[in-house]
């Protein structure tokens, strides 16, 4: 049960639409998780990049590691598997194929597949919708025969890159008078390979007290509907202020760096 692909480019590029992707039927799982399994070949231990969502800039690429433990008697002969987005592997509209782990002939060995952002084998998307929850179909082949496919076998983040900046004015400040904080937010859109401002979305005004680690809440405000940020506070003591962005369920969090206000 090896995975099959009717386009020998589709494996040089790493990522294709997976409707190129022929599978046994049986392995489809739409009703949630399932093995599909011949003997004891198994899967386990699946970690995608170390944990985390992964954030994709405007260039559409990003560098994503990928571990999983196989395991068999007789040794793997091949492991690999499908990063994509969709209800299930035979149902999706992107992904990037891993490349193969090869054979190991000892009962238990970790793969680990690297896709890396400047080679022709990337994590990549071209789509803004791509963003949210992606899953991973994954498979291990054993020399006797043996065989596991497993879809999903694991669920993860792909988000859009975000980016803040925060500019406060007027520096140097009187103690008491008002401060203007201004700045934006905008994020990756894949699609253009650009920035653009996102707008209407949650932002907290941070302030850090010069000689002191810890950003601390100020107010939250409200990003316009094209992402530009302004508010004001009244000048206390010398410091960083800064806008922190939480995310959303398809953009990360990000925060701008602190621009410094001398209070005299």
């Amino acid at each position: 049960m090896h995975v099959r692909i009717r386009a020998a480019a589709a494996l040089a590029t790493g990522a294709v639409a997976l409707s190129a992707l022929v599978v046994p039927a049986a392995q489809a799982a739409p009703d949630g998780p399932a093995d599909v399994v011949a003997g004891d070949t198994k899967i386990s231990n699946i970690v995608v990049n170390g944990g985390k969502s992964i954030v994709v800039g405007s260039s559409g690429r990003a560098s994503v590691t990928v571990t999983m433990t196989v395991s068999d008697p007789n040794g793997i002969s091949d492991a690999g598997g499908i990063l994509y987005h969709g209800t299930d592997v035979t149902h999706n509209d992107w992904g990037v194929i891993l490349p193969s782990c090869g054979q190991h002939l000892v009962s238990t060995y970790t793969c680990s597949f690297n896709l890396k952002a400047n080679s022709d084998r990337p994590f990549d998307v071209i789509k803004n919708s791509h963003a949210g929850t992606w899953k991973m179909w994954a498979y291990a082949n054993s020399p006797d025969g043996d065989y596991i496919q497993r879809d999903p076998a694991k669920t993860f983040k792909v988000l859009r890159a975000a980016k803040l900046t925060a500019n406060a004015t007027p520096e140097p400040v009187k103690r008491g008078k008002p401060i203007t904080v201004t700045g934006s937010l905008t994020r990756a859109n894949w699609e253009t390979l650009t920035y653009n401002g996102y707008g209407s979305q949650p932002v907290v005004l941070q302030f850090r007290k010069a000689g002191t680690s810890g950003y601390v809440n100020v107010k939250g405000i409200k990003a316009s509907s094209t992402g530009a940020l302004k508010t004001t506070v009244t000048a206390s003591v010398d410091g960083y202020y800064r806008f922190s962005y939480a995310g959303s369920a398809t953009t990360a969090g990000t925060s701008s760096a602190g621009d410094y206000i001398d209070v005299r």
